[in-house]
């Protein structure tokens, strides 16, 4: 990529549409154009599978006609696209409804500091290269005794570049990377097979696991999953395992999410300084820790970030809001169009293993399936496989059972967060023990 380059054609794209927006009458307009650019090697049984270079273009433009709203996008980034892109948007504007609530942020609420967030740490990856890591990472797994076949191994590198501005004159320019390391093997053969996987990530190439460990981990992961049995139906407190338990803390982000408020589509609808947790777990986010994840200056309406709370010590403090579904609420917005960034938990302080011992009998989740959670009622039922836990320690493998519960109830009965925490997502959080949790099994 030609940093320089793209920057300034997606500001030109940017600049173009917002003045044709002008000339043809729009009142506010809102533009975002973007381009990815990525190496992405896959090999499979020490074969090489693929190898794609991808570079991708996007533009958007919303805009309004006194409260009515229109909007369009185009991948083709040439003058005339933007320029029909605009006229499209504009025609649909034409016969939308008024919202009262629709518009740009204040132009006063707009960002004006622009911290450096070291989110640019660009890899020279040849191909060769590439496939040489990923040729690594899945060797070093199917080399342990029990892998008996590879789904692959993947590597890859990619940048991004995106341009966001409104007619408020307000312009902001992000550019990251993000690269990754992946393996998927199978251990055992025949009924018997057990399929597991592990991933790497970061912004900073030199900060990924190294490839052969993460086809080691993925290895390790499938073979003690082997010769499974099934736990019978009981009430058990459970762990989620740190990569599963962010998707336990997903679902309060979406019952707090401001279009599941205004919608009245939320089991925490009308719960704000509330208790809605223990008082162990607090989850906040941290929108400007350099190479994050997520890390960001302003949010999509152009609202400075800031790092804050959602849950302290189990009170719901802050919902999660744009500027269209505060004002929707009657609140000011929390500068989360998009969603929150960088989310972290707190932990009651135990590593894995004292998570287990405080377990002490039970069931650790370390897969889940389906998707049975409902954020309007709160209630929650998952297939799952993981491991019976006996005396603080792992016994054997076991599948085939359903966790169940409300989602209220199950925040209420966190009794601990542990300090592994998993950096790889948006959601970084460690594993969490959950007291008496509803599973749902079979004969022993």
């Amino acid at each position: 990529m030609d940093i320089d380059t793209d920057k300034q054609t997606l500001i030109n794209c940017v600049q173009q549409a917002l003045s044709e927006a002008q000339r043809l009458g729009a009142c506010q307009a809102e533009v975002a154009a973007s381009t990815d650019e990525g190496l992405v090697a896959t090999v499979r049984k020490a074969d090489v599978e693929t190898v794609e270079f991808t570079k991708n273009h996007g533009f958007g433009i919303t805009l309004y006609k006194g409260k009515s709203k229109g909007s369009s996008g185009t991948s083709d980034l040439s003058s005339d696209s933007v320029k029909r892109a605009v006229a499209a948007a504009w025609d649909i504007a034409q016969h939308t409804s008024e919202d009262s609530y629709a518009g740009l942020a204040d132009a006063e609420l707009m960002a004006q500091e622009f911290p450096d967030l070291d989110l640019f740490h660009p890899w020279q990856l040849q191909p060769q290269e590439a496939i040489e890591v990923a040729l690594t990472c899945e060797a070093s797994g199917t080399a342990l005794p029990g892998i008996e076949n590879s789904e692959g191994a993947t590597v890859a590198s990619g940048i991004g570049l995106r341009v966001y501005g409104n007619s408020h004159g307000f312009m902001n320019t992000n550019l990251g990377t993000s690269h990754s390391i992946s393996c998927a093997l199978i251990a055992g053969e025949g009924d018997g097979m057990q399929r597991d996987y592990w991933s790497t990530r970061h912004r900073v190439p030199g900060l990924l696991e190294d490839a052969a460990q993460v086809g080691r981990k993925a290895a390790e992961r499938a073979i003690a999953r082997l010769n499974p049995k099934k736990v019978p139906t009981g009430q058990y407190n459970v762990v989620y395992a740190a990569p599963l338990a962010g998707g336990l803390i997903g679902h309060i982000l979406s019952a707090i999410a401001g279009g599941n408020l205004y919608r009245q589509s939320s089991f925490l609808l009308d719960k704000l300084d509330q208790k809605v947790a223990d008082s162990c777990l607090s989850v906040f986010e941290k929108p400007h820790i350099p190479q994050g994840i997520s890390s960001a200056a302003c949010d999509g309406d152009g609202l400075p970030t800031q790092a804050k709370h959602f849950v302290d010590e189990g009170l719901l403090t802050s919902y999660m809001l744009s500027t269209y579904s505060a004002r929707r609420l009657g609140m000011r917005s929390t500068a989360n169009a998009g969603g929150a960034r960088n989310v972290r938990t707190s932990t009651t302080g135990e590593d894995f293993f004292d998570l287990l011992k405080k377990l002490d009998r039970g069931v650790l989740v370390t897969e889940l399936m389906g998707q049975g959670v409902n954020i309007v009622t709160g209630d929650y039922s998952r297939g799952a496989a993981g491991f019976w836990i006996e005396n603080g320690e792992i016994q054997y493998p076991i599948q085939e059972f359903t966790v169940a519960g409300n989602l209220a109830n199950i925040y209420q009965n966190i009794r601990a967060v542990g300090n592994d925490l998993d950096l790889r997502g948006n959601i970084q959080t460690g594993s969490i023990l959950i007291e008496g949790l509803t599973v749902a099994g079979g004969p022993a």
